[in-house]
């Protein structure tokens, strides 16, 4: 049962990218999904959830650049970045919330001019 992330990318500040994450399986199997990211020497941090109901929850500091969202025909959960700014720049994961001990490679973000 897996989860694969893909969809980064470089990106000027001001762009968008949309990250993909595809379940192995159902991904209403996994309930809460969410997307997390990393920066070097930093620990992992919490992005965005979105509960087996469709409840979807953010970090307060990224002041509603964000959207997570899911579509279950394709058992893809997604990641629309708008307005990225060169703090966005991170590997960014997808696993469960809370997560699994198990997580993917991730997909890079960077964000610069």
């Amino acid at each position: 049962v897996r989860l694969v992330e893909s969809g980064g990318g470089l990106v000027q500040p001001g762009g968008s990218l949309r990250l993909s994450c595809e379940a192995s399986t159902n991904i209403l199997s996994f309930g809460a999904l969410a997307w997390y990211r990393q920066v070097p020497g930093k620990e992992r941090e919490l992005v965005a959830y979105i509960t087996s109901n469709g409840l979807t929850s953010y970090a307060d500091s990224l002041e509603g650049r964000f959207s997570i969202s899911r579509d279950r025909t394709k058992n893809t959960m997604y990641l629309q970045m708008s307005n990225l700014k060169p703090e966005d720049t991170a590997l960014y994961y997808c696993n469960t919330r809370p997560p699994r001990q198990l997580w993917g490679q991730g997909t890079q973000v960077t964000v610069s001019s």
